[in-house]
């Protein structure tokens, strides 16, 4: 398999009242291609950090990121803005991520007057074609965030995300800020998605049954640090560090079928 991302020590720290928080801690990983890696935790633990480390939003006090072969860290602006149209990010509150007052269309339009060159009629027909393939249709363009659910909206930020056909996608809390039937449908979504255009995913999430359904390789991230790490299957089955298996006890309905067991939503359904 070839690798698409490769995280080399990262660290990243912050001045806080005269010293220095520690956010990740020499964090290394290795995320193939057409795989979904899974990094759970905790509130806190340093997730969404370093996945901001992994795209270069936020600079790393140390290591390095490598994408496609390409050392993130040492590229000038405009050589990492290009970069960056290889990969997309869709956050976790889907309503907040769009602009109230831009329409639907605008916004997902917005990579696609960054990254290409599509005016007029082709960049509408790539707009539109982007919500058909998140399961939303054309009518939906010329509405502004507050005409739709949050659902609808976690839609067009995928949609946003898609514009520049990355290779890969950090999913940040996806599906955190919705209803569990919700959830369900945007996973299916996802995992359609990711089969279909063969793309690579880092999933954020402290949701331990959101990993369990979407993921091939997991991570546990705790105050930082990578404490566990391996096939998602051997993770859950037989977790090796204390707090791996806390999680896990600590996760709703533990022991019992939760979402990742209980998918029966189509993926066009109402949300």
């Amino acid at each position: 398999m070839t690798s698409v991302l490769t995280l080399e020590n990262i660290v990243k720290t912050f001045p806080h009242h005269r010293r220095v928080f520690t956010a990740v801690d020499d964090v290394s990983l290795n995320i193939q291609e057409g795989t979904v890696y899974g990094l759970v935790g905790e509130s806190g633990s340093g997730k969404s950090t370093l996945a901001r480390c992994a795209m270069q939003l936020m600079r790393t006090t140390s290591g390095r990121a490598i994408f496609e072969g390409q050392d993130l860290g040492m590229l000038a602006p405009k050589a990492l803005r290009t970069v960056r149209s290889r990969m997309g990010i869709v956050l976790q509150n889907p309503v907040a991520a769009l602009n109230p007052r831009m329409t639907i269309g605008a916004s997902v339009a917005e990579p696609l007057r960054t990254h290409t060159s599509l005016k007029g009629q082709p960049l509408q027909a790539r707009i539109n074609t982007l919500l058909d393939e998140v399961g939303l249709g054309a009518e939906h363009a010329h509405r502004l965030p507050h005409q739709l659910s949050g659902g609808q909206c976690q839609r067009v930020g995928i949609a946003r995300a898609l514009a520049t056909s990355p290779r890969l996608l950090i999913l940040d809390e996806p599906t955190s800020a919705l209803d569990v039937s919700v959830q369900a449908q945007i996973l299916n979504l996802l995992q359609d998605l990711q089969q279909q255009k063969g793309l690579t995913y880092l999933l954020i999430s402290h949701d331990l049954d959101v990993v369990r359904y979407l993921s091939d390789e997991v991570a546990v991230m705790r105050a930082g640090k990578i404490v566990e790490s391996g096939p998602a299957e051997q993770i859950f089955a037989n977790p090796s560090h204390d707090y791996t298996r806390k999680l896990l006890e600590a996760a709703p309905g533990h022991g019992q079928p939760g979402i990742a067991d209980s998918h029966t939503f189509n993926t066009q359904g109402s949300d």
